[in-house]
């Protein structure tokens, strides 16, 4: 069940009041909702709350709560994506994606062989922050990533401890051998870097060893681009928190 987000200026005691306009037209009119139903309610302190519809009214419903606990639905882990933008459906799909797997940041690259413009890029990063707040809901988690403002590579790495690129061309370990040999802290601020669907020019793979930041492989198979964010993340989720 998808949940709802709320501020805790709304709970009194037992009870939630819903007025946000946007949020009860939603749940009241486009749902359908009557009393006596469950919803899966979170506020701004990652507190889920399960209610049940108790009054509806023309512009606020009440719920009465049920059940309350600190939800645990967040990646223990300081992990960030930055790619080159891709075009529409394939995007939309790394952003879903990303933020179900529990980034903190999704950062829209514009890169040497990016196929967008720059302005078209700049006027879909809100519809790209609507998108990653329906995919929180949908996946329960608790935190919302951040869509940052679209950016060039050379200024955003040294934000980060550790900057990971993944990419076929010239890489020289696969990601556990890397891990292997660079053991990666839980605490570290991790950025993984993945370009377009025609990979990175010359000129970025030059930038790239004289930072000395690893480019790493994901295997024989060759990917897309959303394909390979999500590999990647996987990699590094399960490497850092699990390996």
């Amino acid at each position: 069940m998808p949940h709802f987000l709320i501020k805790s200026q709304d709970i009194n005691k037992n009870k939630i009041t819903v007025s946000d306009k946007e949020l009860y037209c939603h749940i009241i009119k486009s749902m359908r909702t009557n009393i006596g139903e469950e919803l899966l309610l979170l506020d701004e302190n990652e507190i889920q709350y399960e209610a049940v519809v108790s009054e509806i009214e023309s512009n606020y419903f009440e719920c009465d709560i049920k059940n309350q606990y600190q939800s645990k639905r967040k990646l223990e882990l300081d992990l960030y994506i930055a790619q080159s933008v891709l075009n529409s459906d394939a995007q939309i799909s790394s952003i879903q994606k990303a933020t179900e797997l529990g980034v903190k940041g999704i950062i829209p690259l514009y890169t040497d062989n990016c196929s967008i413009k720059e302005t078209v890029i700049r006027n879909k990063i809100p519809k790209w922050r609507k998108i990653a707040l329906e995919s929180v809901k949908q996946c329960e988690r608790c935190d919302i990533p951040e869509v940052f403002d679209l950016s060039h590579i050379k200024d955003v790495i040294d934000k980060y401890d550790r900057v990971i690129v993944f990419a076929e061309k010239y890489a020289e370990d696969n990601f556990f051998e890397y891990i292997r040999k660079n053991k990666i802290s839980k605490n570290e601020k991790i950025l993984v870097v993945i370009g377009p669907e025609g990979g990175f020019s010359e000129n970025e793979f030059e930038f790239f060893k004289s930072k000395n930041i690893p480019l790493i492989t994901l295997g024989n198979l060759i990917y897309r681009a959303d394909t390979a964010l999500t590999a990647a993340l996987t990699c590094v989720i399960n490497g850092v928190l699990y390996g």
